[in-house]
């Protein structure tokens, strides 16, 4: 639609659109914030005077448009609707950072600049860095929640303006909405946002989907409307008996929401359940509110069955956002699934407005600098600046999209955790080093596997060893971005003391071979193990995972004259293959194993999906071809582990160097005082090395034990196996398996 209007007409446009910004601001404006308002705007009207959007229309269009998100849907007070009118003025004009200082004062100068670095991060084409450049988004949050909260009102306007775009910057820019975005929107409280951010991320990326199922809500509106009006026209009549001030607002779920439910359950438009939802507001003083939400809710499931299994309780326990509401869902008229939300105008308020109305109520008005205490919450991802980008960012967002469960400690403390949180992730919410050093847990009284999930409700207790060591398989079950982000640094810092002994214990190997370890011998053993970087190398040697055997050939084929003449070859020829395969997963999996025991097996790939290392996959037992792997989204998959359960294993690429092994010992000797001190102390010794079960029989004078543990190689049992023999009173050490 083309944009044909004369500056008459504009200028009036423009002043219109300022007038109607302040019209319906949240926070109540003095004379001194609408002078600081106005001020921004001449500024950026004045700036921008000379820029046009893609659509033709000036550009104080958007930042008026952005300062009005703020405004009335996030709930800023006047310093954030300043700075959203000034948000592109230092990204697009001649005007610095230091003007903004000078004219605006420190605190709008500094959440401009953060919403300037954004910007420029955007801008960057190349998709590699993308996760790099969301962390240091991600970490403005430490300087100032403002800065996200503007940018998530200038990503909305975009998205609500972006058909004037081509249609690969459509796709970009939708793709980074469903991706950070609408995450970011959700944790911060603002659920009326995310869910037009998901909406209209969906309308880009997957457009015919949008479409379809947009039409469909269309054509059944009036359908749902007449449905909705049953439904609440009998708790009415019951609410009214009861003299509450309420009201009854019907609606119909989101967009993306009915497509995910659709993809998760594999089901067709008409089949998703709960396509609509009713919310009860009422009215109530703080001292009555709780009590008249469950007078509600046994109203309502008077007249209608509830689904046990849907009942969450977010009034008893708040979200950490601040978010209260009762939701269940009901059995409406003809077998409808209906979601019923309960809640009061103050919980609506936060519900609608996120932080902004949650400090509001707890500070009385909101104090915009109160923001540090609620953000302490959100720091644990932040303050990891050490991990892989890719991880900052999912670690982040993992925590942004999880529902809570709380969880008490032995003191009756509430600790709130992801919907999904093992015994060890409460550890590590209780605190680091208790983490780090927890070797068991206490679920309910009862000693549990430190992997339990945890449910709300549940009272935990923790068991920690100044001997215990965080292990590669903890990674396997923790969900919190704290708990990741401690067990990685932890597990680096003991892999670089291993890689330093390796190199020392390097160094002394291959002098017996008359070769000396300098530059030129590290790059020729990182080709020849097929590794990637000297680091594993030396990590390899110090887990003992290279043995003495392969040094020597090594070494022997070192000095073949041929092997010289032809090593060039073969290192080009290797590093073609390098670059067509993905390195990171070429060399980090390369072994596959079955089964809970985590078992090598002989298996054969098979070819209707050709899985290649890394995929994720899972083994089919043939009749008579052995052990088949197939991708886990192979086109047959779904018919294999529907008809054919029982002949399906679990199967996980891991890398051979962090892999342990499990191995029984038995252990015999004279039983003499403090022994099984000594054992321990000598496994726990040895880095990585978990004792899974410990037993001991002793009959007069002899003692006979069996421990199982697990280990990395061969190698690493015959020295633990040596060093349990010099134990005083140990005569005999053998495997029982």
């Amino acid at each position: 639609m083309s944009y044909n209007v004369t500056i008459e007409e504009e200028n009036k446009e423009i002043a219109k659109r300022y007038k109607d910004l302040l019209k319906g601001t949240y926070q109540k404006l003095s004379e001194d914030d609408k002078k600081l308002i106005r001020k921004a705007f001449d500024l950026a009207l004045e700036a921008h005077s000379e820029q046009r959007r893609k659509t033709g229309e000036p550009y104080i269009f958007h930042p008026i448009a952005v300062a009005k998100i703020v405004a009335y849907e996030i709930g800023l007070g006047a310093s954030s609707i300043a700075a959203a009118l000034l948000h592109d003025v230092v990204e697009d004009t001649p005007y610095t950072v230091d003007d903004m200082e000078q004219l605006f004062g420190e605190q709008i100068a500094k959440v401009v600049s953060g919403l300037t670095k954004i910007s420029r991060l955007n801008k960057e084409q190349d998709a590699s860095i993308q996760a790099e450049n969301f962390r240091k988004m991600l970490l403005t949050l430490n300087d100032d929640v403002r800065v996200i909260l503007i940018k998530i009102a200038d990503r909305l306007h975009n998205m609500q303006t972006m058909d004037a775009m081509p249609d690969y910057k459509q796709v970009k820019i939708a793709s980074e909405t469903l991706y950070i975005y609408a995450p970011l929107a959700h944790r911060l409280g603002l659920y009326n946002i995310k869910t037009e951010l998901e909406d209209l991320g969906l309308k880009y990326t997957e457009p015919e989907v949008y479409t379809d199922i947009l039409s469909k809500i269309k054509d059944s509106k009036e359908e749902q409307d007449l449905y909705i009006k049953q439904f609440s026209d009998k708790i009415r009549e019951t609410l009214d008996k009861e003299k509450f001030e309420y009201s009854i607002k019907g609606r119909s779920k989101s967009i993306f929401s009915i497509r995910k439910k659709m993809r998760a359950q594999n089901v067709s438009f008409d089949e998703v359940y709960d396509k609509f939802a009713i919310r009860i507001v009422y009215k109530s003083t703080e001292k009555n509110e709780k009590f008249d939400a469950w007078k509600i809710y046994s109203i309502v499931t008077d007249h209608y069955n509830p689904n046990p299994l849907r009942l969450r309780d977010w009034i008893t326990n708040p979200k950490t956002t601040g978010y209260e509401s009762l939701h269940i869902t009901v059995m409406g008229p003809g077998g409808n699934w209906v979601e019923v939300q309960i809640r009061s105008d103050r919980m609506n308020e936060i519900a609608e407005k996120g932080y902004a109305a949650h400090f509001k109520y707890k500070q009385g008005n909101v104090d915009e600098s109160g923001l540090e205490t609620w953000l302490n919450r959100l720091k644990d991802t932040l303050e990891n600046g050490n991990i892989n980008a890719v991880d900052f960012v999912e670690d982040f967002k993992l925590n942004l999209y999880a529902e809570e469960i709380f969880v008490f400690t032995p003191k009756g403390e509430l600790k709130s955790l992801p919907k999904g949180a093992s015994a060890l992730d409460f550890a590590f919410a209780v605190h680091t080093d208790v983490g780090l050093k927890c070797r068991g847990a206490k679920v309910n009284g009862k000693l549990t596997p430190l992997d339990t999930v945890l449910g709300s409700g549940d009272q935990v207790e923790i068991y920690t060893s100044n001997i215990k060591k965080p292990n590669q398989r903890w990674l396997e079950f923790v969900v919190t971005a704290r708990a990741k982000a401690r067990i990685r640094a932890a597990l680096k810092e003991e892999e670089k003391g291993i890689a330093e002994e390796g190199k020392v214990l390097l160094t002394r190997k291959l002098k017996s071979l008359k070769i000396t370890l300098d530059e030129k011998t590290v790059n020729e053993l990182v080709n020849h193990f097929n590794l990637k970087t000297s680091f594993d190398l030396f990590y390899r040697v110090g887990i003992s995972s290279i043995e003495n055997s392969e040094l020597k050939s090594y070494a022997s084929k070192r000095s073949n004259a041929i092997y010289n003449f032809f090593k060039n070859k073969i290192q080009r020829n290797k590093a073609i293959k390098v670059k067509e395969e993905d390195e990171e997963l070429s060399s980090n999996f390369d072994t596959l194993v079955f089964g809970k025991d985590e078992e090598k097996l002989e298996y054969k790939v098979s070819k209707c999906c050709n899985a290649i290392k890394g995929d994720k996959v899972f083994g089919f037992v043939t009749i008579n071809d052995g052990i088949k792997v197939h991708k886990a989204d192979c086109p047959n998959a779904i018919s294999m582990q529907s008809n054919y359960a029982y002949r399906v294993l679990k199967a996980t690429w891991v890398d051979s160097s962090q892999r342990n092994f499990k191995v029984t010992l038995k252990i015999s000797g004279e039983d003499k005082k403090g022994i099984l001190n000594h054992l321990t102390r000598i496994i726990s010794g040895n880095v990585g090395m978990n004792i899974y079960n410990i037993n001991s029989v002793t009959r007069g004078s002899i003692f006979n034990g069996k421990i199982t543990i697990d280990v990395k190689n061969k190698t690493q049992l015959k020295k633990l196996t040596e060093n349990i023999l010099k134990i005083d009173g140990v005569n005999k050490v053998s495997r029982a398996d």
